[in-house]
């Protein structure tokens, strides 16, 4: 059984400020307060434990399910709680040490990411298994999108042979989770090779359970009045509607660090919910919905309803205490979904 215990130390945390949703917000933030969770087991023969940090919310929960119960004692610490995203994140000291002396480190591997290269090139005489998320997706990871026909990076930027940018956002397709949590498991199971048996059996009872919302997901899209998607904000659900064949438009690729809405663009997005009748518009968690509610108001009936999605890259030790998971989360972007494509 897993007890939580949430280490929060007192360290500034300073958002960027915007008019939009946390996620490609480009300034630097100091870090967040960490959080850890400890099994309450025993410790194992040696009297270590293992060691796993995680920099996001679904790659701290992964770990969470698939190491209950275990008897070895394992400690995971998130990096990024208390309301810091990923774009905006950057380790303090401590959280370099936390990295290095960890027997697993778990990180998405895109852009946001850049500082993990230096945090991993010292030499601290420790066998470290490192997960980049992107990495275990391989061929199946999407280049970001920049090009939605309207308010976009300037597509001369992805010209010229440049190094390809991956869209970082690959937790929010429940398809990748449950190839991610198989990288994930492995990884602990070759650390605590004595209680394989019981992550690989946390593993197949976890996946069974993404597998069923994903179900769940593909009949709301094939129930759905509509099968598009319109952002009245930045568009990280990439993964999520590839997966389900949903069309999408948006004021901003899924980490563009615009925040302002051009008028040809708000002009673009009004016609778009004309064109195709559509009854929503959609934002991201904590997003202000300025831009959301000028496309409203420039369309034909100025009554769509403005939906918020959660991207899950602003959670709070607070919602962890109170028992918030990735497939609570997920849940929750069902249901707006539903009213989305109702």
């Amino acid at each position: 059984m897993i007890k939580n215990k949430f280490l929060c130390a007192a360290l500034s945390c300073l958002l960027a400020a915007g008019s939009l949703s946390a996620c490609g917000q480009k300034e630097a933030a100091p870090a967040a307060d960490s959080v850890s969770a400890q099994s309450d087991s025993s410790f194992d023969e040696s009297g270590s434990a293992v060691n796993i940090v995680t920099t996001i919310f679904p790659q701290y929960d992964w770990v969470r399910e698939i190491v209950k119960d275990s008897p070895q004692n394992i400690e995971t610490t998130l990096l990024l709680c208390d309301g810091v995203d990923l774009h905006s994140y950057q380790p303090t000291a401590e959280d370099i040490m936390k990295i290095a002396k960890c027997d697993i480190f778990i990180y998405v591997g895109g852009e946001s990411d850049s500082w993990v290269e230096d945090a991993l090139t010292e030499d601290t005489g420790r066998d470290m298994t490192v997960v980049n998320l992107i990495d275990v997706l391989g061929d199946s990871a999407k280049e970001e999108v920049i090009d939605f026909g309207m308010e976009s990076e300037d597509e001369e930027e992805s010209e010229g042979g440049e190094e390809k940018e991956y869209d970082e956002h690959v937790w929010l397709s429940l398809k990748n989770a449950a190839i991610l949590c198989d990288a994930i498991e492995k990884a602990i199971a070759e650390k605590d090779p004595k209680n394989a048996d019981i992550y690989s059996a946390n593993l197949a009872s976890y996946k069974e359970k993404i597998s069923d919302l994903d179900k769940k997901y593909e009949k709301a899209v094939s129930g759905g009045a509509t099968d598009t998607l319109l952002f009245g904000d930045r568009f990280p659900f990439l993964y999520m509607a590839e997966d389900y064949g949903l069309g999408y438009y948006a004021a901003f690729a899924g980490c563009s660090s615009e925040t302002e809405a051009s008028f040809e663009t708000i002009v673009y997005l009004a016609g778009k919910v004309n064109e195709l009748g559509l009854r929503s518009i959609c934002t991201l968690e904590n997003s202000d919905q300025k831009i959301a509610q000028t496309i409203r108001d420039n369309t034909e009936t100025k009554d769509q309803e403005i939906l918020a999605f959660d991207s899950l890259q602003s959670i709070k030790s607070a919602d962890i205490e109170n028992g918030v998971t990735y497939l609570s989360l997920m849940e929750n972007n069902l249901d707006v979904l539903k009213k989305a494509l109702g």
